[in-house]
């Protein structure tokens, strides 16, 4: 169980190095004319995180969950491999990476990395991150009201960016997790 919470601050760690580096990039985005784009969702974007990052190891530490190997690795490699997603996102969008959706005007779409093969590929990560991660575990509450909650958070976010992206002209460029 030690070693749970150890992973689970490990991901929150990452996740604080996220919005750092976002804050960065969103201000570089400013600097060039970068508008944003459904700033309302923000917060129940950051909410539903917290959710899992809180809510996996406490249901993990008070439900006594078990770690099942048969179900644990798996989900461990999952949660892993997602993780690799995520930052090869974070890698192919460079500088116009953030945790908002913001248009810079005159940038080419990226179609570079994942995105050669996905619009969105980063929500892959999420979905799979939010799934795998608390099942390490077995936290198959979690598991499940992440899920939930997290496709609720992404049927919105997906409609901010999509607008945001038909919005930009055609030389435009969105930045953000797609």
């Amino acid at each position: 169980m030690i070693a749970y919470t150890l992973l689970i601050l490990l991901v929150a760690g990452e996740r604080l190095a996220e919005v750092a580096l976002s804050r960065r990039h969103l201000a570089w985005a400013r600097r060039r004319g970068g508008v944003e784009y459904g700033r309302r969702h923000y917060p129940g974007f950051v909410a539903v995180q917290v959710l899992l990052l809180a809510g996996a190891p406490l249901e993990a530490w008070l439900l006594h969950r078990p770690f099942i190997p048969a179900l644990g690795w798996p989900m461990l490699t999952a949660a892993v491999l997602a993780q690799g997603l995520r930052w090869w996102c974070i890698g192919s969008l460079r500088e116009r990476w953030n945790t908002r959706v913001v248009t810079v005007p005159g940038l080419p779409l990226v179609d570079r990395g994942p995105y050669r093969f996905l619009r969105h590929p980063n929500y892959v990560a999420v979905i799979a991150e939010g799934v795998a991660l608390p099942l390490v575990h077995t936290a198959w509450l979690t598991a499940s009201v992440f899920t939930v909650a997290n496709l609720g958070m992404l049927a919105v976010r997906l409609r901010v960016e999509n607008a945001a992206l038909d919005q930009a002209s055609p030389a435009g460029a969105v930045s953000g997790p797609r």
